[in-house]
C-alpha cells in the first residue's frame, strides 16, 4: 500500500486511539493528507498546541450523527479509520438513546458517507464487548460490527470495502483501570470488582499499528482479532498499586467476570495466523472469504476468552507497559 498517496480521516481523531494513529502514520507512513473528525474543538486545539500541526494535518469539527458533515469530510478521502463512539459502559447503560444514535447510527452515517463519495477502505475499531455482549455498549459494538460487514453487500460494482478490528483492553485509554488504581492508591486501597477477574490488554500503540497492517491486509468482510496477553485485575492493582489494600466490591451491572475476542461460533468461520486470528464473512458477500490459504482452520468448539488464554502477563510486565502513565509517582 502506498501511503504517500493516501488521503486518511479518522472519526473519532482526538480521543486516545485517534492521537496515536495520527501521531504514527505522521511519524512513520507519511500520508499525502490526514483528516482529524471530531466534535470537540477543545481537544482538537489541544492537539496543535501540542504540536500537531503538520501541513499534511487537517481538523474537522464533525459528528458522525451528521451525515452531511461526514459527505462532506469525506470527500477526496482513500481510506477511513472510524474509531469514534461512546465508550463508558455506565454512560451508555444511563444514555441508551445516544449511545445507540452514536454507535449504531453513526456506523451507518459512515457507511453512507463512504458509500456516496467513493472511499475505498473503511477500517471500523470494535472492542471484546461486542461478543456476547451483556450491557448496552457491548450491544452497539456488536450492532455496528454487522452494519460495516454487511454493508460491503452495497458496494455493488464500487471499489469500497469494510472491515473491523476487534481487540481487549487498552492500557491508559479513557476507562482504563490505570487511572483508578492510581488515583485511588493514594488512600492505600483500591477497589476491584472480583478477585477473579481477567481481561485482554493490549497498549495504544499496539492496537493502532495492528489497525494500520489490517488496513494493508483487508479485502473487505473480514473481522481481525489480534493475538494478545490476559492479565488478571489484581495484578494490575499489585503493578500499578504495590502495598495497597484490596476491596473486593462485586461486579458491576453490564460487566463480565472474563471477556471473549472470539466466540465458538464464530471459530467456524475464522483462521488462524502468527499474529492473528481473521473471522471471515459468514453471509453470501463476494469477497473476504481467501483467508484460508493463508492460515489454519480453527478445531472444533475453539473459543478465544480471557480466562482460558495461553499468554499471560506478569506484574512486572503490567508495570512495565503501565508505567508510561504512572508518571513520577510510578517510578
Amino acid at each position: 500500500m502506498n501511503w504517500s498517496k493516501t488521503t486518511l480521516l479518522v472519526t473519532g481523531g482526538t480521543g486516545s486511539f485517534g492521537r496515536k494513529l495520527v501521531e504514527i502514520m505522521l511519524s512513520d507512513y507519511g500520508p499525502e493528507k490526514l483528516i482529524v473528525f471530531s466534535r470537540d474543538e477543545l481537544k482538537q486545539h489541544e492537539m496543535r498546541e501540542a504540536g500537531l500541526t503538520d501541513p499534511r494535518l487537517r481538523y474537522f469539527i464533525g459528528d458522525v450523527r451528521d451525515l452531511l458533515r461526514l459527505r462532506r469530510a469525506m470527500e477526496g478521502v482513500d481510506v477511513v479509520v472510524h474509531a469514534a463512539a461512546l465508550k463508558q459502559v455506565p454512560a451508555c447503560e444511563y444514555n441508551p438513546i445516544e449511545a445507540i444514535m452514536t454507535n449504531i447510527m453513526g456506523a451507518r452515517n459512515v457507511v453512507e458517507a463512504a458509500l456516496d463519495t467513493g472511499v475505498k477502505q473503511v477500517m471500523a475499531i470494535s472492542t471484546d464487548k461486542a461478543v456476547n455482549p451483556i450491557n448496552l455498549y457491548g450491544a452497539t459494538k456488536l450492532a455496528a460490527e454487522k452494519l460495516l460487514i454487511q454493508s460491503n453487500a452495497y458496494a455493488g460494482g464500487r471499489e469500497t470495502r469494510f472491515s473491523c478490528v476487534r481487540y481487549g483492553n487498552v492500557v491508559g485509554s479513557r476507562g482504563s483501570v490505570v487511572p483508578v488504581f492510581l488515583r485511588q492508591r493514594g488512600n492505600g486501597r483500591v477497589t476491584v470488582t472480583d478477585e477473579r477477574m481477567t481481561r485482554f490488554w493490549l497498549s495504544i500503540e499496539q492496537g493502532v499499528r495492528f489497525t494500520i497492517r489490517c488496513i494493508e491486509l483487508m479485502q473487505g468482510g473480514e473481522v481481525f482479532v489480534p493475538k494478545i496477553p490476559s492479565m488478571r485485575i489484581v495484578d494490575v492493582a499489585a503493578a500499578v498499586a504495590p502495598g495497597c489494600e484490596i476491596e473486593f466490591v462485586g461486579i458491576r451491572p453490564g460487566e463480565k467476570l472474563h471477556e471473549d475476542l472470539l466466540s465458538e461460533d464464530e471459530g467456524r468461520y475464522a483462521v488462524e495466523l502468527d499474529e492473528m486470528y481473521v473471522v471471515q464473512p459468514g453471509g453470501a458477500l463476494w469477497f473476504g472469504h481467501a483467508w484460508e490459504g493463508k492460515g489454519k482452520s480453527l478445531p472444533d468448539g475453539f473459543r478465544y476468552g480471557s480466562e482460558t488464554n495461553e499468554q499471560w502477563m506478569s506484574v512486572e510486565a503490567i508495570r512495565q507497559m503501565a508505567e508510561p502513565y504512572m508518571g513520577a509517582q510510578g517510578n
